[in-house]
């Protein structure tokens, strides 16, 4: 390998630049978190001071409608703020049901645990769950599976990063569903929703920051079409 070979101070700066930009844009970056936190905190804080379970679950469903709202206003992407919705409207509904507050964060700590088993599973299959959520971040798509070794053990790293995390967060969660009233596990919750997340996010950029760069199947695609016309071009010509 030449030093021309040799990737430069400034090729690893560009990378992990890029890297830092797509987690931000796949994660949601700062307003995703606030997306994410406050229709739950807006309820364990109204249940706290008044225990009333429909004022709570209507100013919760409330923040996570107008949230989209914002956003389609602002005609910025809407998927962070569409799964808030989402999610705030399972635990709403669950919590009508059975008429037990607790079981308005019972459809969330669910979905934690079954996200946290993917990340374990799939990655024992073979099939990263990170790799498949940030190939097409990174214009890679699937090539990381055959054809970059080096970035797939990255997102393997990843994937089990986040799935131990999300697994530690339900062995906290669940028991203090059984065991806490519903102010504390819905504190208990609120303070457990941006440091995990923070963690598992800062180590997948750890991972894919020493990881091979992605290949650009996109840019891939480009070129083949255009020495394609140009293939044809040449034929036409030589006729």
């Amino acid at each position: 390998m030449t030093s021309l070979d040799k990737p430069t101070e400034d090729d690893a700066h560009d990378s992990r630049a890029v890297t830092e930009a797509a987690l931000f844009e796949a994660f949601g970056g700062l307003r995703g978190m606030i997306e994410t936190v406050l229709p739950g905190l807006l309820f364990v804080t109204i249940y706290t001071v008044n225990k009333d379970l429909h004022s709570a679950a209507i100013a919760a469903i409330a923040v996570s409608v107008l949230l989209v709202v914002v956003r389609l206003v602002m005609k910025d992407t809407v998927k962070h703020a569409f799964s808030g919705v989402f999610g705030v409207a399972f635990g709403v509904v669950f919590a009508m049901m059975t008429g037990n507050a607790k079981d308005f964060y019972l459809p969330g700590m669910l979905y934690t645990l079954g996200l946290g088993l993917a990340y374990i599973i799939t990655t024992l299959a073979g099939v990263p769950l990170i790799g498949l959520i940030l190939g097409p971040v990174f214009k890679e798509n699937l090539s990381w599976r055959t054809r970059n070794p080096g970035r797939k053990k990255a997102y393997a790293k990843a994937s089990y990063a986040w799935g131990a995390i999300l697994l530690a967060k339900c062995a906290i969660l669940f028991p203090l569903y059984w065991w806490a009233d519903t102010t504390q596990l819905g504190w208990v919750l609120v303070a457990l929703k941006i440091p995990p997340f923070l963690l598992a996010v800062w180590l997948t950029w750890v991972f894919l920051a020493k990881a091979p760069a992605p290949i650009d199947v996109f840019a891939e695609m480009e070129a083949e079409e255009r020495a394609e016309k140009e293939r044809h071009a040449a034929a036409r010509s030589a006729e």
